[in-house]
């Protein structure tokens, strides 16, 4: 059994029920991610799903320069905010930078680090050492017993509220792939394990000056990983992915949402409870 985590009033790991970490990609305004998080919540209410609300303010990781990458630090911040206060959600973003940390704490429950930077020390550091609970993607370049050197980083500061996220491992170009192995590896460390089941089927520049993805797989892959064994699913979700400005091929289509996490709460009824 892994640690528990608390994230504001969610528990996370140490045998608790499944959690979701959800939403659009990057920020698109404030109107559309207060709708979107309000669909997203009551569809977990009615499951008993405990809920994480996840948005960008910046993807700084983008394939190009023209790249949308959303409404920046301080404005993003304030809508994460109005999300958490309306709502009454808790909430997560990516940060990039270690001048980010303190602000994106002041606001945020989690502080993410993304896969491209899980090995930038610094940044690993400095997020653990706001006290917040850290949520550490695996690099599709890692294996999975290497994330052992970001629990160092982070525990370095004391800070032991710490979340670890599996999402692909880099199979030639632009294609990932998910070893299923990677997950039981994760949880040995005795942390929370969390399974991006949007980015897993991410194309990774495939579409040139942009990444691609193939969304219809992200049902098979989720049910694989609850089945398998994790204690949170990390999803990207929208009411029009075809026409969302960043990550739209692998995002889930937020009508498609209750269908698919009402199949994976049957699964984690049936393996784990």
């Amino acid at each position: 059994m892994t640690r528990e985590v608390c994230i504001g009033n969610i528990r996370v790991g140490g045998g608790n029920p499944l959690a979701l970490i959800a939403g659009p990609c990057v920020i698109e305004g404030e109107d559309h991610l207060l709708k979107t998080a309000e669909r997203i919540q009551r569809i977990c209410a009615e499951l008993q799903i405990p809920f994480i609300l996840k948005s960008s303010y910046d993807k700084a990781n983008r394939s190009s320069i023209r790249s949308f990458r959303g409404p920046g630090l301080k404005e993003g911040l304030r809508i994460l905010k109005k999300a958490r206060e309306t709502l009454g959600l808790p909430v997560l973003s990516d940060i990039h930078q270690v001048a980010e940390v303190q602000e994106a704490a002041e606001v945020l429950d989690v502080l993410q680090i993304p896969a491209f930077l899980c090995r930038q020390t610094d940044l690993v550091v400095a997020a653990a050492g706001t006290g917040r609970p850290v949520n550490a993607k695996k690099g599709q370049f890692l294996s999975p017993w290497e994330v052992k050197n970001i629990i160092e980083k982070a525990t370095s500061t004391g800070n032991h509220n710490l979340l670890l996220t599996e999402r692909g491992t880099s199979f030639g170009y632009n294609n990932l792939v998910v070893d299923m192995r990677s997950l039981p590896i994760l949880r040995d460390f005795g942390y929370p394990v969390v399974f991006d089941a949007t980015h897993s089927v991410q194309l990774p520049g495939g579409a040139g000056t942009a990444s691609s993805g193939r969304r219809e797989f992200v049902p098979y892959l989720t049910r694989a990983a609850v089945a398998v064994g994790v204690d949170a699913l990390f999803m990207e979700v929208h009411p029009d992915p075809d026409h969302a400005p960043s990550d739209g091929p692998t995002m889930v289509r937020l009508d498609d949402l209750r269908d698919l996490l009402h199949q994976v709460k049957r699964i984690e009824e049936a393996l784990w409870r």
